[in-house]
């Protein structure tokens, strides 16, 4: 049936944002260059905005898209004359094509190609995040090539100018041809830290959207919806990575506080201040079971034993205790703080000290939270960081030293760039000025 042609270009732009990232990487298994793989599938997309609206959408786009588009190969290797180095190949996946369904076809395709994992968009997804790029080029990559997002779309959320998103991502494909980077799912041996670069990536777009940098909006929904979307893909497609599965706990649990973490007016509501019943149970029950298979995993059910959880799943577990309070009096703040010691120890970082810090505080009172913070003072990594200064301004508070607190969080009202954020900090170096002054 025959839509109008609205209908059509919103159907069409439907099916781009489900079928491109396996488009893509089917196409980039076939021609073995990831940008060359993105034009023909935009070469396709074109033909599709121009005959669906004709002819209406096919019953099956994902695969009229393919079609499409490995014609645009074969045309693209006879104009580069290249047809007869790859005719043998394509020749011999397009007659077979017509004898079993693709499906069928291209897992036997991947089962020859590698043993371990055979996945097309596993493949892209460790080509997008490969270390050979930057961090930034590999979230614009990933975004760009898993996502389905527009080079503007990318930018908008990133309050980064278009041109500046474009030149990353024809670096990025740029970089990746000339460092003729394989598209194939790395073996054994360098499987885990491909993997920490993936997750490093997608973690990167949920906290950019959980919590944005800059900008107006102390959130930015969509980050997070695509990050979640990826992490819950490279689940299916990695499930015995124990990792994978306690990252995408972790974004879980968070983004179920995503209703309760802003007001009516858009201004940041903080943890301990949130309505629970705001919270979304499903999300939290999602993320509980992605932690339970974690756990799962690093007690070698499933998988390699390791006994010691990664830090991702341990960053989750922490997520759960807040998520198993019914209120936040009962938050059990003494395993969140032995979690974040077996954190630390893990993956030493000042920023994992700080986010300590807060938890013996709140576990075992504010002078001994105060005292670690302290210790971080000098830290080089933390200048300019300015949760520092607001987690000292909050102890100092409670501990009511409110001169120096207000001091602290125009401190770091000075240093955050994010609207909310400073009118927040603000705000509380107001109320700390007003209770000084009652105090004396």
């Amino acid at each position: 049936m025959i839509g109008s042609p609205s209908a059509t270009n919103g159907a069409i732009d439907a099916v781009w944002r489900i079928e491109s990232a396996k488009l893509i990487a089917g196409l980039a298994r076939m021609v073995r260059d990831v940008g060359l793989a993105e034009e023909l599938a935009q070469d396709a997309l074109v033909v599709a905005l121009e005959t669906w609206p004709g002819t209406g959408v096919p019953d099956n786009p994902g695969a009229w898209l393919m079609a499409a588009a490995k014609n645009r190969a074969l045309d693209y290797y006879r104009r580069t004359k290249l047809l007869e180095r790859k005719h043998e190949e394509l020749g011999r996946e397009i007659d077979a094509e017509h004898e079993m369904a693709a499906a069928d076809f291209a897992a036997a395709v991947d089962a020859a190609i590698d043993d371990d994992i055979g996945d097309d968009l596993l493949r892209l997804v460790f080509t997008a995040c490969h270390p050979v790029l930057s961090t930034e080029a590999r979230v614009a990559l990933t975004l760009r090539l898993l996502g389905g997002l527009t080079t503007d779309e990318i930018a908008r959320a990133f309050l980064v100018p278009e041109p500046t998103i474009a030149q990353r991502i024809v670096r990025a494909k740029r970089t990746l041809a000339e460092a003729r980077v394989p598209f194939e799912v790395p073996r054994k041996d360098e499987l885990a830290a491909r993997v920490s670069s993936v997750l490093e990536v997608v973690y990167l777009v949920f906290n950019e959207g959980y919590s944005a940098t800059a900008g107006e909006d102390w959130m930015r929904p969509t980050l997070c919806e695509e990050a979640l979307r990826l992490g819950r893909i490279l689940a299916g497609l990695a499930p015995k990575e124990a990792e994978v599965h306690g990252l995408v706990a972790l974004m879980e649990i968070q983004a179920s506080r995503a209703l309760a973490r802003v007001g009516p007016s858009g201004e940041p509501i903080l943890l301990l201040d949130q309505n629970r019943a705001r919270w979304d149970q499903l999300l939290i029950r999602r993320g509980l079971a992605a932690l339970e298979r974690a756990e799962a995993l690093d007690r070698g059910q499933g998988g390699a034993p390791s006994g010691v959880l990664g830090p991702y799943a341990l960053q989750a577990a922490i997520a759960a205790c807040h998520a198993r309070a019914l209120t936040a009096a009962e938050t059990d703040w003494a395993r969140i703080a032995a979690l974040y010691d077996a954190l630390a120890q893990l993956v030493p970082s000042p920023v994992v000290e700080l986010n300590r810090a807060v938890a013996v505080s709140m576990a075992f009172g504010p002078e001994e939270g105060l005292e670690l913070v302290d210790a971080l003072a000098s830290e080089p990594a933390l200048e300019g960081y300015h949760l520092l200064p607001s987690v000292r301004g909050d102890l100092l508070a409670k501990l009511g030293r409110f001169d120096e607190a207000r001091a602290e969080f125009e401190r770091a009202a000075s240093l955050t760039r994010n609207a909310r954020e400073r009118k927040l900090l603000l705000e509380r170096a107001s109320a700390s000025q007003s209770r000084f002054r009652v105090v004396k």
